[in-house]
């Protein structure tokens, strides 16, 4: 047990309410609920609480889509994402929704405490307005020219085209994109935040062991272009909460989401006689961690600080940070049918399985996290049912048809165990560190340890030899405490297959359990603990995605807007304009952040001549620059140069998929070499 229990607090993401789940969802919750586990184990109060994010324009335009009101829509997605977390054995004690009586009063209290303090302003602001909805619309429910570059269906706050960022004020030609009218300009009175009063108590925030070194110096970039006044307010309609003191305004989803982290625990607290000041106050001696994806680390380490400390709470112990998912080395695709919803998976596959995969490649890291399918069956084939239940496998027959199922009275191997008990610093360290794939390592050398010694010692062989029943009964005795040692150390990760061993080991589990043996205690009879991946199931998996996306089950995505109306095809052209088009494929020397440019890298292409060509690229939500050097893609090559605010773009690389972080650049020929024409 750890020496003085820890009073711990932890949040994960809040799902946004408009769609299921899926398996990049699924990363930072099994994650979470990992580090949760361990620390329960451990004998800390570990509290772990979640909701769903149900405010929003999205909410409000999809539930009016489906003929329901906002509350009929966000209560049905929230037993359905209910559900999926406890199948994959994510561990919540409470989990709520952003539209609760807690989190309004909680918003209310927390906005009225920044007002009073002086944090918050007002000022009348020129939006944009659809006539046909009646409504102000928010940046992304616009779209047009962009008025940098000239590139149409561009959204309202930045083109994905040249990177430029603006005001949806400054786009050409803009329309509505929920109705496909015209907006007008209109002016409203806006509710701000006074972020920049803040700007000092970040960055000593921000650089105080509460982020990942990699997130504070990308915050840095923030501080560096100045902190901006953040715009709190939205015109109704509007589905969320009204500010107290402004009729007819709306709270911005992203003030009361956070807030959210307070109520589910709020809620959870009064059932529970815990105490919730205790938690939130200035000067709490309880931790607090935040479990997030690193697309929102800006609202989370920036706006959410500030936010409590301008009203008069704690801040975050941590804000932990994770990686996206991608599948089989590329974007979760909905045409391969890799992008895979969670009841889909639950529905062919055991969840121990990705609970497993996932665990062994997570690091404390904001890395990447690649879903191998090929890679995932054979490693939890090899190490979960190859390493580990197999020791209890080849040892249990023995001990239940010679010994009546009672384990020997001594240990046949005292220094071998006292090396798995060693082992338990090193991967306590692991695991509270959240560096799970070096924990998942150590286990699985130690699994190997045990198989080594069940071979050299061969109870099978044995068996046959008169007069070595004590010597079998010893042998498989060992190889059972040496199993019961990586159960323990496993459980946090595979809770199932954990309570399942225990049953068959008729005890419980418990963090310190490792520094004891069951010498002469009885066990269950052996049964099967977990099947072996089938591969066929994996395959049946991903083609039960491609029909379910075919019948266009939503992805989810919180900032996803509604579909644009179709444009018509433009003008048809002659084979002699197409012709003048010079494609080459170029190899990518060399791929940079632009700074400044929210979309943008600066790639140096290779297509043959005396030096390389600089091109702006928009597809800085798709790749990471060191993800693109030596890569190959395919550029308009005698395009006119066009000057940036950047730098000059000498060319335009081709892209396919829907934009944002589905575009397509990449190798168009294996094969292909610098220079080389596309025909």
């Amino acid at each position: 047990m750890a020496d003085t229990p820890r009073k711990i607090l932890v949040t994960n993401a809040l799902p946004y309410a408009n769609g299921p789940i899926h398996l990049g969802h699924m990363l930072g919750y099994i994650q979470a609920d990992i580090w949760v586990r361990f620390q329960r184990m451990r004998g800390n109060e570990c509290h772990f609480v979640c909701a769903d994010d149900a405010h929003g324009t999205p909410i409000m335009l999809k539930a009016r889509e489906l003929g329901i009101t906002p509350e009929e829509m966000i209560a049905q997605m929230n037993t359905a994402h209910q559900t999926d977390f406890a199948d994959f054995g994510v561990s919540f004690d409470h989990y709520h929704s952003t539209h609760s009586d807690e989190n309004r009063e909680l918003a209310s209290l927390i906005y009225t405490r920044l007002r009073d303090n002086g944090y918050i302003n007002t000022r009348v602001i020129e939006q944009l307005y659809d006539p046909e909805r009646e409504m102000f619309l928010p940046d992304r429910f616009v779209k047009g020219t962009c008025p940098e570059c000239g590139a149409e269906d561009q959204y309202g706050d930045n083109c994905d085209a040249c990177g430029a960022t603006y005001a949806p004020t400054d786009l050409k030609n803009p329309r509505s994109a929920v109705s496909g009218a015209v907006p007008e300009l209109r002016e409203s009175e806006h509710y701000f935040f006074d972020l920049p009063a803040f700007g000092d108590m970040l960055k000593a925030w921000t650089r105080s062991g509460s982020l990942q070194p990699e997130m504070a110096n990308k915050l840095n970039e923030w501080f560096e272009q100045g902190l901006q006044q953040w715009d709190i307010s939205r015109d109704a309609p509007y589905f969320g909460f009204e500010i107290p003191d402004a009729p007819g305004k709306y709270f911005y989803v992203w003030l009361d989401a956070p807030i959210g982290y307070m109520s589910s625990f709020k809620h959870y607290a009064l059932k529970n006689n815990i105490d919730f000041d205790s938690y939130w106050q200035e000067g709490s001696d309880a931790e607090v961690y935040h479990f997030i994806g690193k697309d929102i680390i800006y609202f989370h380490s920036l706006f959410w600080p500030a936010m409590l400390k301008g009203a008069q709470f704690r801040q975050p112990t941590n804000v932990w940070a994770h990686g996206f998912i991608t599948v089989n080395g590329t974007k979760m695709s909905k045409s391969k049918g890799t992008f895979i919803m969670a009841r889909t998976y639950l529905e062919h596959l055991n969840p121990e399985y990705l609970r497993y995969y996932f665990a062994a490649k997570l690091s404390n890291r904001i890395d990447d996290l690649d879903l191998n399918l090929e890679d995932f069956t054979q490693r939890v084939n090899s190490d979960l049912v190859g390493k580990v239940v197999n020791i209890a496998s080849r040892c249990a027959g023995f001990i239940s048809k010679k010994f009546n199922g009672e384990l020997a009275n001594s240990i046949e191997a005292p220094e071998l165990l006292c090396e798995f008990q060693a082992a338990q610093t090193l991967i306590t360290e692991a695991y509270e560190a959240r560096e799970f794939g070096k924990a998942m390592r150590e286990i699985m050398r130690l699994a190997d340890r045990a198989n080594e010694y069940i071979a050299v010692k061969e109870p099978w062989q044995l068996a046959k030899q008169e007069g070595q029943e004590q010597a079998v009964h010893d042998v498989c005795s060992m190889g059972i405490h040496l199993f019961r040692i990586l159960m323990v150390y496993l459980a946090p990760v595979v809770p199932a297959l954990a309570k399942q061993s225990a049953d068959f080991l008729q005890d419980t589990l418990h963090w310190d359990s490792v520094h004891t043996t069951l010498t002469g205690h009885r066990i269950d009879k052996f049964k099967a603990l977990l099947q072996r991946v089938d591969s066929e199931k994996v395959n049946a998996m991903i083609e039960a995605s491609k029909d379910a996306l075919a019948a266009k089950v939503d992805a989810t995505p919180a900032e996803q807007a509604p579909q644009t109306p179709l444009e018509p095809i433009a003008a048809e052209i002659e084979f002699d304009d197409f012709a003048k088009v010079d494609l080459r494929v170029a190899r990518i020397v060399s791929a940079d952040h632009v700074e400044g440019a929210d979309k943008l890298l600066r790639l140096m292409l290779d297509i043959g001549e005396e030096k390389p060509r600089q091109v702006f690229a928009g597809i800085k939500a798709a790749y990471t620059p060191e993800s693109l050097v030596g890569q190959h893609t395919v550029m308009v090559a005698n395009l006119k140069p066009r000057k940036m605010r950047f730098g000059m773009s000498e060319g335009m690389v081709l892209a396919a998929g829907p934009g944002g972080k589905e575009i397509y650049i990449l190798n168009p020929h294996s094969g292909a070499t610098a220079g080389m024409r596309v025909s």
